[in-house]
């Protein structure tokens, strides 16, 4: 029976771990980028858009198209890096394994 207890209070521990993580996550940022920079996207360790910079040699009122590509690919590049990021802090609790709906 000691040994369950003792197994509850470290899953009890690794959660709050988890959880601090996860709120750290929230104030650190990271930038994705397009066009070689004319657009720039800040994303929060979860995933929460904050910021937006697009150059104005970026717009093209004839190209608005080519904008809107170049934000999207900004925002997915922001993404995919802050996923990358979330999933390196993670992988301490997980030991490697995806879990998904972790995060």
């Amino acid at each position: 029976m000691n040994n369950m207890n003792q197994m509850m209070k470290q899953v009890k521990k690794m959660q709050e771990q988890m959880l601090k993580t996860q709120e750290e996550l929230g104030g650190k940022t990271i930038e994705g980028t397009a066009g070689g920079g004319v657009v720039t996207v800040t994303v929060t360790g979860q995933k929460k858009v904050v910021n937006v910079v697009i150059k104005p040699e970026a717009v093209d009122p004839d190209d608005v198209e080519m904008l809107q590509d170049l934000v999207l690919t900004a925002i997915n590049d922001a993404l995919t890096k802050a996923e990358e990021m979330a999933g390196k802090e993670m992988s301490r609790f997980t030991g490697g394994m995806n879990i998904p709906g972790l995060f």
